[in-house]
């Protein structure tokens, strides 16, 4: 079969972008390795949209929850992940969690029944100069990964991801914390959180002692990624380490006593709105729920709200921010789009949603008509533009769908009304982005 639109990676994704499309009436090859003599070190299957860690796609509540919100908006753009993942759910509360196996096995013959789709068994060394969707996810083949990283500049993708947590602004007690930059230079771009000599001690104690991640037998060999050194493997070094590190205290006067603080964890600006703050140099392999215990003792952070907690995995992904244009494709090779986790989203709903809206980007260009962004105020379009260009090229990092990527609603509200301000306000603007006629014909 010849095709008109090339998607390389079968995971959830690909197999997403691959289904937008030929449900568009566009005729796709879908490249997929595995099953072709190739594998990975995480999957278990040849199957499409296999589900190689947690079988859970977060919270479904699309009433105060922003994956949630993610969901339905999905499923109105007819997505086949979840139409796959409602028709095999199990028991989870308010999470929409899967039997991993029916979920793979009905999406792969969803996708192999499709008469625009030809699923090859194959793997991919090479950029194509044909119309392409990459989708290869965390683990893209070497000689791939050489080869977008030989057309981007960016060096090799493989490493450990060294990801340091990031704060909701509004959750930072701002009495004890203060904004400034070192020695006064700069502006006031950090928000600082001081920490006496007891506190701090107390606290590098607390890292060393924490419960920690195990590595993976296929990530023990993989290198960290040069200057993201995990915090507590700092701390381990010696106990004034940190505070001559990313903890020192000098040069930021604290207004509130007129000295430099014994320590002190800044947080940087992470989003164009300033809505979500970076702990600076805070990457760490520590488990999440030590995460959240330990960092909250941090004065200032003591209400924080996690937007995403620290990690270290084996990981590739490219600065989208600075090489993909707001449609995804590759700004020096602009027949290929990027989609899933290689773009720096994190999680399975987050992968197959961006699959949809880049394979939509395609099958509209395609046409030669031209779909709008959704707007920001939206899950999807939250996500896409953080990806695109709302975060800080600088400290790109993987991110969750989550409501600190979106405008701030007017008004001033309680939690849990905040929450659903959020989510009335993005249906609204979701059902007015859907009545657009190239949005409108394209569901």
């Amino acid at each position: 079969m010849t095709f008109d639109v090339h998607v390389i990676g079968g995971g959830l994704a690909g197999s997403e972008a691959a289904w937008q499309l030929a449900e568009a009436g566009l005729r796709v090859r879908l490249s997929e390795m595995r099953g072709g003599g190739d594998s990975t070190p995480a999957h278990e299957s040849d199957r499409l949209a296999e589900m190689v860690c947690s079988n859970s796609f977060r919270s479904d509540d699309a009433e105060h929850n922003a994956v949630g919100l993610l969901h339905q908006e999905m499923r109105d753009l007819g997505s086949l992940i979840m139409r796959s993942a409602d028709a095999h759910r199990v028991p989870a509360g308010s999470a929409l969690a899967v039997d991993r196996d029916a979920f793979a096995a009905e999406v792969t013959s969803a996708v192999e029944q499709h008469p625009k789709v030809e699923i090859v068994r194959e793997r991919v060394d090479a950029l194509p100069d044909h119309p392409t969707i990459i989708a290869t996810g965390p683990l893209t083949g070497s000689r791939l990964a050489e080869a977008i990283a030989a057309e981007t500049g960016e060096g090799a993708l493989a490493f450990f991801d060294a990801i340091a947590p990031i704060v909701h602004r509004d959750s930072i007690d701002m009495d004890i914390a203060w904004m400034a930059a070192r020695w006064d230079k700069g502006g006031k771009d950090y928000v600082n959180c001081p920490m006496d000599r007891e506190q701090y001690q107390a606290f590098v104690q607390a890292l060393v002692d924490g419960e920690k991640t195990e590595f993976k037998d296929w990530e023990k060999d993989t290198p960290y990624f040069e200057g993201c050194m995990p915090i507590e493997v700092m701390a381990e070094r010696g106990p004034e380490t940190l505070r001559f590190g990313p903890m020192k205290g000098v040069g930021l006067d604290n207004p509130k006593t007129g000295r430099w603080p014994y320590a002190c964890v800044q947080l940087r600006q992470d989003n164009a709105l300033g809505t979500l703050w970076n702990m600076v140099g805070f990457q760490t392999k520590l488990k999440h729920g030590e995460q959240v215990r330990i960092f909250r003792t941090i004065p200032g952070l003591e209400n924080a709200e996690f937007a995403r907690l620290g990690g270290i995995h084996r990981n590739s992904f490219i600065n989208s921010p600075r090489l993909l244009d707001a449609q995804l494709r590759l700004r020096s090779k602009p027949n290929i789009r990027f989609a899933g986790q290689i773009t720096g989203c994190e999680g399975y709903v987050e992968s197959a949603a961006v699959g949809l809206i880049a394979a939509r980007y395609a099958a509209a260009e395609l046409r030669g008509d031209r779909l709008a962004a959704p707007p920001p105020e939206t899950a999807l379009g939250a996500l896409l533009g953080h990806i695109t260009g709302g975060a800080d090229a600088e400290t790109f990092q993987p991110m969750n769908v989550n409501f600190g990527l979106m405008p701030p609603p007017e008004g001033r509200s309680k939690k849990a009304d905040r929450k659903k301000a959020y989510t009335v306000r993005a249906r609204s603007a979701f059902a007015d982005w859907l009545a657009d006629p190239t949005a409108k014909e394209l569901a």
